[in-house]
C-alpha cells in the first residue's frame, strides 16, 4: 500500500523574515516525511535573509536552518508551484487580505506577536525569539500527533483552527 502524500504546509506572515521562518524551520525539522513546511510573506525582506535572530533562536534548539530564506508568496502561487494542502497565518493580527493559492487550501490561523518589534536589545529580542519558537513548537507538536483521519482534507482546516488554545 502507498503512503499518503506528505500534507504540505504554508506559514505567512508580511516579511516571511521572524515568525513564519520559525514556524517553517521547526516543522521541517519534527514533521518527518508526514509534512512539508514553506513559508513566505507579502514583503520578504531584502536580498532573501531572515532575522539572524530567528536563524540563532532555531540553531540553538538544534534545527536546521539550511535553505531558509524570506520569500515573497508570489513564488508559491505561479506555475511550478508546490502543491499547498494548508496555508497558515502567523502574524499577531491576521489584518492583510491573504492570496488565493491554487487548489483551495485550507486555511487556518494561529497569531504570535512579532519577536523582532520594537527598540529592545538583541539579547531582550533573542528571549522572545525563543519564547515564540517554544509556543509554536507546542501547536506543531499537537498538530503532527493529531490522528490521519484529523488530518483529511475535508478536515484539515478544522483540525488547524482547533488548536489555536495549545
Amino acid at each position: 500500500m502507498d503512503s499518503p502524500a506528505p500534507i504540505s504546509v504554508l506559514f505567512l506572515c508580511t516579511h516571511n523574515s521572524a515568525r513564519s521562518i520559525l514556524a517553517e524551520g521547526y516543522l521541517h525539522h519534527a514533521g518527518g516525511s508526514r509534512f512539508v513546511a514553506h513559508s513566505a510573506g507579502s514583503s520578504p525582506r531584502p536580498e532573501g535573509r531572515p532575522n539572524p535572530l530567528a536563524l540563532r533562536t532555531l540553531q540553538e534548539a538544534g534545527i536546521a536552518t539550511d535553505g531558509l530564506r524570506s520569500k515573497s508568496w508570489d513564488e508559491l502561487r505561479g506555475p511550478g508551484a508546490p502543491r499547498i494542502d494548508l496555508v497558515i497565518t502567523v502574524c499577531g493580527a491576521a489584518d492583510q487580505a491573504c492570496p488565493v493559492f491554487p487548489g483551495a487550501p485550507a486555511t487556518a490561523h494561529w497569531g504570535y506577536d512579532d519577536p523582532s518589534a520594537g527598540d529592545a536589545p538583541d539579547a531582550v529580542k533573542l528571549l522572545a525569539f525563543q519564547d515564540t519558537l517554544e509556543r509554536m513548537r507546542r501547536r506543531i507538536d499537537a498538530f503532527i500527533a493529531l490522528p490521519p483521519e484529523a488530518l483529511a482534507p475535508d478536515r484539515l482546516a478544522a483540525s488547524a483552527r482547533r488548536l489555536t488554545g495549545v
